[in-house]
C-alpha cells in the first residue's frame, strides 16, 4: 500500500502565502497535524519512507513513523520561482501555476510531472510485486501529482484537486502487471 501524505501546517500554510523551496518548518499546528496523522494511519510498519527535501516534509514523514526517510530530490516542492513566498490572492497564475510571463524561475510543469512520475515509476518497477507499505511525505504539488500518476490527468489538468489538505493522506496501490 502507498500511503501519500501532506506535510502539516506552516507559518506560510496559515498566511496564505505560496510556499515552494523557501517555505518553513512546521508550526506548532503542523507538528499536531502530524501527531494526528501518526494516530489516525493504519497501524502498519513501513517498508519504506520517503520524503521531499524539504524541512516541513522530512519532519512530517518523522513525526508520523518514527523512521528517517530517504530523500529523493524528484519529490521536491514545484518550483515557484519569483512567486515563492508571496500572497496567493496576489500571484497572478497561468493554470494551476504563477505565470512564467511574469515570474522567473518558475519551474515547467511538463517537467515537474515528469520528475515525479519517474520517481513513481521507479518505485512502481521495485515495488509493484511485493506486499509493502511506503509512505511518501510531500507537498500540496506532489502529492496532487502522485494522485494523477494513480488516477489520470483530470480532464481540467488540475493535479492539485487529488492533494490533500496539510496532515492528511490518501491510500494507493500499484496496478497489478500480469
Amino acid at each position: 500500500m502507498i500511503y501519500v501524505v501532506r506535510h502539516g501546517q506552516t507559518n506560510l500554510n496559515k498566511e496564505g502565502r505560496l510556499q515552494g523551496r523557501q517555505g518553513l518548518p512546521l508550526n506548532e499546528i503542523g507538528i499536531k497535524q502530524a501527531e494526528s496523522l501518526r494516530e489516525e494511519l493504519p497501524k502498519k510498519s513501513f517498508d519504506f519512507v520517503f520524503s521531499s527535501p524539504q524541512e516541513r516534509a522530512i519532519q512530517t514523514a518523522e513525526i508520523v513513523t518514527g523512521m528517517k526517510p530517504i530523500i529523493d530530490n524528484r519529490l521536491d516542492v514545484f518550483d515557484l520561482g519569483e512567486a515563492d513566498l508571496l500572497p496567493r490572492e496576489e500571484v497572478k497564475m497561468a493554470g494551476s501555476v504563477p505565470d512564467p510571463n511574469i515570474y522567473q524561475g518558475v519551474e515547467d510543469i511538463k517537467g515537474f510531472i515528469k520528475r515525479i512520475y519517474s520517481f513513481m515509476a521507479e518505485l512502481e518497477a521495485k515495488h509493484s510485486k511485493n506486499e509493502v507499505n511506503i509512505l511518501i511525505s510531500g507537498h500540496r504539488c506532489t502529492t496532487g501529482c502522485m494522485g494523477a500518476y494513480f488516477m489520470g490527468v483530470p480532464e481540467d489538468g488540475n493535479l492539485l484537486k487529488y492533494s490533500s489538505n496539510n496532515g492528511k493522506y490518501k491510500e494507493y496501490i500499484f496496478r497489478t502487471k500480469e
